[in-house]
């Protein structure tokens, strides 16, 4: 029998998180890119489910099994998976219910999870644990809580790391990465699709410069040695970046990678030089390497997967075809499907997975709202490396998560919006409607 328990040890008149779904609330929390020539034809998996516990309704290749872990935890968001096996879950705040963390256990091996403590004081989204301590990304901060061993509470009440962060508009959720170094990583997303005069106006012209690079669309890095910093008190490690909903270190390298989002509405906001079908396959999400200051381009740049060039964009005097400035921008390491929603990224250098699935990188992607006429993406996918550096393949590892065809994101089952890996190379997925986590393993 599971045990539910909400821990109410820090602060008061919290409201318990559901665990329910929440389907109707999907489209209020749909994010922006949130096509092409396909920038590389994604792999064709086969798929098999004959062990009857492998219920999950999602498909994944031959040789393994995805059971459902959780039914349903809330408004789930990141993952960080103790040495243990333990799974915390970041839940943000939604439809009136103050999120927080969701910890996961599973006692008796069977793959599902049978003891649950819900806690926190305010809802978010990034999450990491590192040095008996987890860290856990509001919208506004970083917040840190002892954290020991084997436990699924804290054993006292947080730290605030960074407060004041910036989260009017668009992209106010907040990821995070820790390095061994005691070096934090927070991706802090543009307030806008393309730093508009007019937000989302067809041909309303680009702002030159565009202020909101001063605080926005960039990665921050502060020190973890530190309490109650400001923005001001970080660096900008990297700049140029929309919205960087995924972020991870590479656990051997230590080397920073993201998953960024691509802009909106090429077709609906400069019809003169975007077909319909570029609308749905520019630009792309891009996977790439982040280096201390590196420029990715936005929002005078985005990548374009038919030629893999950083084009100007029509804001700033672009056609869709002129480079421009955009001869300098930092380029992707590898150009994925436009408007899929990249939202987490995971790594794994090993584990019980059979190859080729143990070294490489996973993305969850949230999918899309505005290509036509169906939605894509809502999937997870495996990025393959060769040593320390992606092959520049990539293809489907897991789908199935929106329940079949759709033209609107309301109308997805689930969307994929965590994905972490356990000690033992099992991989977490996490669904920001009703809170589903999936266990992939091996069979």
């Amino acid at each position: 029998m599971q045990t539910v328990t909400r821990n109410s040890t820090f602060g008061t008149g919290r409201i318990a998180v559901f665990f329910v779904a929440v389907a109707a609330l999907s489209m209020a929390y749909a994010c922006g890119s949130d096509g092409m020539d396909q920038p590389q034809s994604p792999t064709e998996l086969p798929t098999s489910d004959p062990d009857p516990r492998c219920d999950s309704g999602i498909t994944v290749p031959d040789g393994l099994c995805a059971r459902i872990y959780h039914q349903g935890v809330g408004a789930a968001r990141h993952l960080a998976v103790a040495a243990n096996g333990d799974v915390f879950v970041a839940i943000r705040n939604q439809g009136g219910q103050r999120g927080g963390v969701v910890a996961l256990r599973d006692t008796d091996g069977d793959g599902r999870a049978d003891q649950t403590q819900a806690w926190g004081e305010d809802g978010g989204s990034g999450i990491a644990l590192g040095d008996g301590r987890l860290y856990f990304a509001t919208n506004t901060g970083v917040l840190r809580y002892p954290l020991a061993a084997g436990s699924l509470t804290p054993s006292g009440p947080p730290e605030t790391i960074v407060s004041g962060l910036p989260a009017d508009r668009n992209h106010a959720s907040k990821s995070i990465a820790l390095h061994p170094d005691g070096s934090l990583f927070v991706g802090i997303g543009s307030p806008s699709n393309a730093c508009q005069t007019i937000p989302r106006t067809a041909g309303s012209p680009g702002k030159e410069p565009c202020g909101e690079l001063i605080t926005r669309a960039g990665i921050w890095r502060f020190a973890t040695d530190r309490l109650d910093q400001s923005q001001s008190d970080g660096e900008r490690f990297s700049t140029g970046v929309r919205n960087a909903g995924a972020i991870a270190l590479h656990p051997e390298t230590g080397e920073l990678y993201s998953v960024i989002h691509g802009r909106d509405q090429l077709r609906e906001l400069w019809p003169a030089f975007y077909s319909p079908g570029d609308g749905s396959e520019k630009p792309s999400e891009e996977f790439a390497l982040i280096e201390e200051g590196s420029d990715f381009g936005w929002p005078y740049c985005y990548h374009d997967p038919s030629n893999n060039t950083k084009v100007l964009a029509p804001e700033y005097g672009g056609d869709g075809v002129e480079v421009g400035r955009c001869a300098d921008a930092d380029m992707p390491a590898i150009g994925l499907p436009a408007h899929w929603a990249p939202n987490a990224l995971a790594f794994t250098t090993g584990g019980s997975l059979p190859e080729p699935y143990r070294n490489g990188a996973f993305v969850a992607f949230h999918g899309s709202w505005n290509r036509t006429p169906f939605q894509a993406g809502y999937n997870v996918v495996w990025i393959p490396f060769e040593g320390h550096a992606p092959t520049g393949e990539w293809s489907v590892f897991a789908d199935g998560f929106a329940g079949g065809e759709i033209s609107r994101s309301i109308q997805a089952d689930h969307r994929p919006t965590g994905v972490a890996v356990g000690p033992d190379g099992s991989v977490y997925v996490s669904d920001s409607l009703g809170g589903r986590i999936w266990k992939i393993t091996a069979e």
